[in-house]
């Protein structure tokens, strides 16, 4: 049963300074949960504030003393409130996500972008796995979701052609939205299907791929703000990693040779290598992530399906 706010006091709390404090004090008493983009109620206030007021979400601080108007005031009010009674995360009430500055629409009908892909490929093109950016000329995003590793692929790889890939309509819908705010239609094409039954049949110079890969009794026990999300972008299975040995079987037959894998799988490392020995796995690693991201190469992945082939 969800838990109803207290109403605001609108006339008492004037500026952003007074309603950032309200607004946190008001959330941690409901015992919100996070990890939808922020990690804590300060910055869940602050991120539902600057969107109420649309303003830049990356610092309240230089708005912190201006005063809002009895509108804005009731704004903020009704958003606060409707974190707390519908337990929905923040950026499905502000239809908003962000990536390391990107910002790409959701709603329901897709999970919050919030992959260390995109924050890989932001940050240094996925380096360790693609030394030569401008030689990337096609890509594949299996389970796209929204789209948002689609876009900041064709970003980060200018003279690449990229096809997104997704089993939910909804969900493309969505990704198709996107790819549209950033002009990206003659780059992206979306394709529905399971994995690799979509996309036509071709080489890849890079795969990648942010898959369901939470463990069933994981998804058994989320609080709501995780139920919130479609089901079916968690669940990877008895031990999340369903969909992730999928990949690592059908992505030889489409890498170029020179190719490239990365998949990203939250908790799983110890779990994944302990199944595929015979795989040379390189984590790749960010600021707030230690293995949760693996880059392949073609030519392992063949040498490894070679020998289970021998073996089998």
């Amino acid at each position: 049963m969800a838990l109803e706010s207290e109403p605001a006091p609108i006339d008492d709390l004037i500026t952003v300074r007074d309603w950032l404090r309200y607004a946190i004090t008001t959330m941690s008493r409901a015992h919100l949960a996070y990890g939808h983009g922020t990690s804590n109620a300060i910055d869940e206030a602050a991120f539902l504030i600057l969107s109420s007021l649309d303003l830049p979400i990356d610092d309240i601080n230089a708005w912190l003393d201006c005063r809002l108007t009895p509108v804005e005031r009731k704004g903020i009010a009704a958003l606060v409130a409707q974190r707390i009674e519908t337990r929905k995360p923040a950026a499905y009430l502000t239809n908003a996500a962000y990536i390391r500055g990107h910002r790409f629409y959701v709603d329901e009908r897709v999970i919050i972008p919030r992959s260390f892909i995109g924050e890989l490929l932001v940050e240094d093109g996925l380096a360790a796995a693609v030394p030569d950016p401008l030689a990337v000329t096609r890509v594949l995003d299996l389970c796209t979701g929204s789209g948002c590793l689609a876009i900041l692929a064709a970003e980060a790889f200018p003279n690449a052609e990229v096809d997104a890939s997704d089993i939910s309509v909804d969900a493309l819908a969505v990704a198709e939205r996107n790819i549209r705010d950033y002009g990206l239609e003659k780059r992206i094409r979306t394709f529905r299907g399971d994995l690799f039954e979509g996309p036509p049949a071709a080489e890849y110079d890079l795969i990648i791929s942010n898959p369901p890969y939470v463990t069933a009794e994981s998804v058994a026990g989320f609080l709501p703000e995780y139920q919130a999300e479609p089901k079916l972008a968690h669940l990877g299975g008895e031990d999340g990693l369903d969909l992730v040995h999928r990949i690592l079987r059908g992505a030889p037959e489409r890498l170029a040779p020179s190719g490239g894998l990365v998949v990203e799988i939250g908790a799983g490392k110890e779990a994944l290598e302990a199944s595929r020995p015979d795989l040379p796995f390189l984590w790749l690693d960010t600021e707030t992530s230690q293995g949760e991201v693996f880059a392949l190469f073609a030519d392992e992945l063949a040498s490894a399906g070679a020998g289970r082939g021998r073996r089998g």
